[in-house]
């Protein structure tokens, strides 16, 4: 699933404007179990809660804190949506008391007599909605429904599901003002308390459920959602931070493991502050392509300069400019130097979204920076009416109560100039990024995600070379970590984040030859 959400950095999804955060969790599992998989022996479900029954009805259209925007448009064919609420545990290691529910998503197989049974999708985060993320790729999906229900769900903290609650409206635009690379020491102060106050708002709202919402505890609720199927085995298919949710799951039940995908992959060997500089040189990266596809139009291209560092100058003196001088945005809202960060890194995730970016720097070097402003919404969540969705609260949750590590501001600091060092123009935002977790309520509980899961069936494992946010070498550690046999690495040589959804026939013959009939690839395999 980058300094777009305020508080970490991102893992983002496939999916446009959904931000990230970082590793998995750890927590005793009722009965004495530990975090299940090889260590702990698989983890038993709730015996009431695996057999209740789902009440599936028209799906409606996202609130406000959900995302705004309207009901699911028909299938291809003229089916439907439906939509459903399940039960789970608040409390894992107390399954007998409270519960909270999880709003489910589901398109049924076209071909029932060939059905496999359901393929759950998470895509990413963490904090994004899997309830309108799996809508928006019904076209991409299409082939899977032959012979899979499509399921997503919003996991706990996010949507629909009960969700983290923090500051409103007025307190985010306040707080996402904010200078994220502070330059002095008032803009340091200002930076610290608007983590605090945020943390704060969060702990008053939803203090209840903020220890509850890590990533161990989400693969609990995937096995849970297994179960209320009615499937033996889980069929997964994971983007982003949902890569690691799957390696999570895989670690806890590596018997119930069917056929799964991991896609835009993160690294799950390394801690909080590798991964923040992995995705710096990520994007550093993904910029200088930007870059060179401009000079390699020439004349066509908006942007000055005849070479890569003459437009990655030209593009950190704007931002210098706008740190000191924000222009004209939409309405009375400017943009300034952080929220053109966001668009920049927002753009980023796909090749298709580089002409908006070249429209976008070229049009802010103009005085109008309506454009990526939009763009650096979409990033944090912010529909045109100035309504939030929660992914700037669940992201900070879950990323918080995964992640042990708590940089204070003189450690983030310290880190600044090895930051600079990967990317000047993402450095800064990143290394102060560290410092998102500083006042959170609640403990992190783990370095970095245990995902072996010795004899679990193949899981594709598919790395990106131009991916920004989820960079290239994660993918081979993620199938090294997940043991011999299990993880079969596939390289797409390709740009943006993640491949399935780009458009490469090689990725989905690969990817669906698995899916729907079982075909193993060659680990190594490399697209197209």
């Amino acid at each position: 699933m980058p300094t777009p959400t305020r508080a970490r950095a991102h893992r983002r999804t496939a999916v446009l404007a959904v931000a990230s955060a970082a590793t998995a969790a750890a927590v005793l599992l009722a009965a004495g179990c530990s975090d299940g998989g090889k260590d702990g022996g698989t983890p038993d479900q709730p015996t009431d809660l695996a057999v209740q029954e789902l009440e599936w009805s028209a799906c409606r259209a996202p609130s406000a804190e959900e995302g705004s925007g309207t009901a699911p448009s028909p299938l291809p064919g003229g089916g439907r949506w439906e939509c459903a609420f399940m039960e789970a545990p608040l409390d894992y290691g107390d399954v007998e008391g409270d519960t909270i529910e999880l709003a489910l998503i589901r398109a049924r197989a076209t071909d029932p007599a060939r059905r496999i049974g359901s393929l759950i999708f998470n895509f990413g985060g963490p904090g994004g909605s899997g309830i309108t993320a799996l809508p928006s790729f019904a076209k991409e999906f299409e082939e899977l429904r032959t012979r899979y229900d499509l399921v997503s769900f919003d996991p706990r903290g996010v949507g629909r599901s009960e969700g983290v609650e923090c500051q409103d409206d007025r307190e985010l635009d306040a707080f996402l003002s904010l200078d994220a690379s502070p330059d002095d020491a008032r803009e340091e102060e200002a930076y610290q308390k608007g983590l605090k106050d945020f943390a704060a708002a969060c702990e008053e709202n939803s203090g209840h459920l903020l220890p509850h919402v890590g990533t161990v505890d989400a693969a609990r609720d995937l096995d849970l959602i297994r179960a209320v199927l009615g499937d033996d085995k889980l069929h997964y298919f994971g983007i982003s931070y949902g890569t690691e949710l799957g390696g999570v799951y895989a670690h806890q039940f590596p018997e119930r493991v069917g056929r799964a995908v991991f896609d835009a992959v993160v690294d799950p060997t390394g801690t909080a502050e590798q991964g923040a500089l992995a995705q710096t040189r990520g994007f550093q990266l993904a910029f200088r392509n930007f870059a060179a596809d401009c000079v390699k139009r020439g004349e066509a291209c908006k942007l000055p300069g005849g070479s890569v560092e003459e437009i990655e100058k030209f593009v950190g003196d704007l931002l210098a400019r706008l740190d000191k001088k924000p222009v004209a945005g939409m309405g009375d809202r400017k943009l300034g130097q952080t929220q053109a960060i966001n668009g920049i890194v927002q753009a980023l995730y796909s090749k298709q979204y580089w002409p908006y970016l070249e429209q976008g720097i070229d049009e802010a070097d103009g005085g109008q920076g309506a454009l990526l402003l939009a763009l650096s919404d979409s990033m944090t969540g912010r529909d045109q009416n100035g309504n939030y969705n929660n992914l700037q609260a669940a992201n900070t949750a879950i990323g918080c109560v995964d992640d042990k590590a708590r940089f204070s501001l003189e450690d983030a600091k310290a880190k600044l100039p090895e930051f600079r060092e990967a990317s000047p123009l993402f450095g800064p935002f990143l290394g102060w990024g560290l410092s998102g977790c500083s006042h959170w309520p609640v403990p992190g509980t783990r370095d970095h995600p245990d995902v072996s899961a010795k004899g679990a069936a193949p899981i594709l494992v598919i790395g990106n070379t131009g991916d920004p946010a989820t960079p290239y070498g994660g993918a081979k550690r993620m199938a090294e970590a997940l043991g011999k046999g299990v993880g079969i690495e596939v390289t797409y040589r390709g740009e943006g984040h993640g491949a399935y959804t780009g458009g490469d026939a090689c990725v989905r013959r690969t990817v669906n030859g698995y899916l729907l009939d079982g075909k193993v690839p060659r680990s190594g395999t490399v697209c197209p």
